[in-house]
């Protein structure tokens, strides 16, 4: 069974920065295609839809919402097996809980390409295979 848990989530002032990681738990998450989607607090899970980043399957490629491009970062720690997203100059927008989700087909082989833009939420449709969410709350 994928249990995802994120961590890192908080509070903190405009301009400022935080880093929310994505573990697995029982295997480690390289080789998985995987999506960072927010929804506003208060929203359930079912609800969200919003994909701001990504990491793909395969070739390890990243894509951002044009939302959060050039601010936050997507990568993975391989001798982790954990995803991080760092998330610089926050603003009161960006208050959100925040999701880790894994590609519902599961991995494919380093450097395999599948032609998919890992920012399609329809990747992440086993809503088995998210986490609960880390809560980010950002003060003007």
């Amino acid at each position: 069974q994928v249990q995802l848990v994120e961590s890192g989530g908080g509070s903190v002032q405009s301009g400022r920065s935080l880093t929310l990681t994505c573990a697995a738990s029982g295997f480690n998450l390289n080789s998985w295609g995987l999506g960072w989607f927010r929804g506003a607090p208060g929203l359930e899970r079912e609800g969200v839809t919003e994909v701001i980043s990504c990491l793909s399957r395969g070739r390890d490629s990243t894509e951002y919402a044009d939302s959060v491009k050039g601010r936050f970062i997507v990568s993975r720690v391989k001798n982790e097996g954990t995803v991080t997203l760092t998330l610089n100059n926050l603003k009161p927008e960006d208050t959100a809980v925040y999701y880790c989700a894994v590609h519902a087909r599961g991995p494919i082989g380093p450097g395999s390409y599948d032609g998919e833009s890992c920012l399609d939420k329809d990747l992440y449709y086993n809503r088995d295979f998210w986490g609960k969410g880390a809560l980010v709350t950002v003060s003007a």
